[in-house]
């Protein structure tokens, strides 16, 4: 298989940074790939719910989408890996993850008579990460990436909300922080939020009272507040109160509760805040260890009724310890029989999960396709979590 330019395909893709929508991008990758010497370059990204991979809008007749759970396309997506179909309606094709960081977008399409060499391989990859770079950078300057992404309409409340969240996974410093979040078009008043500040990781989980507008409006100014808290350097105990004082201001008679945490990822201190909200699960070695106690202060906005400041539990945690911050609507789903999933059921699916060498981000994404399953898909309530791993090299 012969490679004609493989630098003339990366300088054709790279003319779409200073000018071009991601709707761009497929008319691009078809210029870009007889240079590489293959039949066809096609973005297919993961829609919100995470069923499926889609074409990315503007991408020439295709064939329709691919399920995550039941295709070759799937499994490179899933696993974060490059994967082979020789049986691929449309011939042989080989299936590139597309990863803006740890962020998993979606999958590249390479369509070929022959299967790539080592060589074209390697530049295949760095085509596909070219790729995710575009698709990340661009896709605020046009609505082709959410109408892929979208397969009903979004509620007002979501669209806020998703506009206010960060992306879904993140990895720095051998520390892996990946959420989830459902119903992907009705969320109203959960929100997550993290970031990572040299050695220190913060990571917060908030439930917001209510649902619809008013909530979502509630999340955004938590949301923004521990935000403004956080980088202006205020310790947990300061951001719990910088966040309650707002509440109260704007929203009387509201409140939020929370999980507001910080990880050192160099010592494994971790500390947090609970604010009326459910403990986090911590697994060590697969198996369920003692949580610290809850709450450590009153739900956000509700602050001002108790006098003593809000209280800050520490955990040593161990190399390879995971942490499973969740909303109630995660273990008060409940089945036809109005049986709730509830907090043995959550540690044994994380367990198990946890138990191989699945991805975090893919954890996540089988979590809460499990509990809407478990509802029936139609969730009384938002359902929402955070996988923080911490897996430092030894020496």
């Amino acid at each position: 298989m012969g490679v004609a330019d493989p630098m003339g395909a990366v300088r054709r893709l790279l003319d779409l940074r200073h000018r071009g929508r991601a709707e761009d991008l497929p008319h691009a990758l078809l210029e870009a790939a007889p240079l590489l010497g293959v039949d066809e370059l096609a973005v297919l990204l993961v829609d919100y719910e995470q069923i499926a991979l889609w074409p990315l809008r503007g991408t020439p007749p295709d064939g329709g989408e691919h399920d995550v759970d039941r295709t070759t396309a799937g499994q490179a997506f899933r696993h974060a890996q490059p994967r082979h179909d020789e049986d691929d309606p449309d011939g042989p094709a080989l299936w590139l993850p597309l990863l803006h960081g740890a962020e998993r977008l979606g999958v590249l399409k390479v369509s070929a008579k022959e299967a790539p060499d080592r060589a074209l391989r390697d530049d295949l990859r760095t085509i596909a990460a070219l790729v995710a770079e575009l698709i990340a950078s661009r896709r605020f300057y046009g609505d082709a990436v959410e109408h892929t992404k979208r397969r009903l309409p979004m509620q007002l409340a979501a669209e806020i909300i998703w506009n206010q969240l960060p992306p879904l996974t993140f990895a720095a410093n051998d520390t892996v922080v990946t959420a989830v979040l459902e119903p992907c078009y009705d969320v109203g008043g959960d929100a997550f939020d993290y970031a990572a500040n040299g050695d220190l990781l913060h990571v917060a989980l908030f439930d917001t009272v209510g649902h619809g507008i008013d909530a979502s409006a509630l999340a955004t100014l938590t949301l923004n507040t521990y935000r403004n808290a956080r980088r202006s350097g205020l310790s947990l105990t300061d951001t719990y109160r910088s966040i309650d004082k707002w509440i109260r201001a704007q929203y009387p008679g509201s409140f939020v509760t929370a999980l507001l945490t910080e990880l050192d990822t160099a010592t494994g201190v971790y500390q947090r805040i609970s604010a009326g909200h459910p403990a986090e699960l911590l697994l060590r070695d697969g198996r369920p260890m003692p949580s610290p106690p809850v709450p450590t202060a009153l739900p956000l906005g509700l602050g001002h009724m108790r006098s003593r400041p809000p209280g800050v539990n520490e955990v040593q945690l161990e190399p390879g310890d995971a942490l499973v911050l969740y909303t109630d609507g995660v273990t008060e789903a409940r089945d036809a029989d109005g049986n709730d999933f509830g907090l043995d059921r959550l540690t044994q699916f994380m367990a198990g999960a946890m138990a191989g060498n699945t991805p975090a981000a893919e954890i996540m994404r089988r979590l809460i396709r499990t509990i809407v399953s478990y509802e029936n898909d139609d969730l009384r309530d938002d359902a929402s979590a955070a996988l923080i791993q911490w897996r430092p090299r030894r020496g």
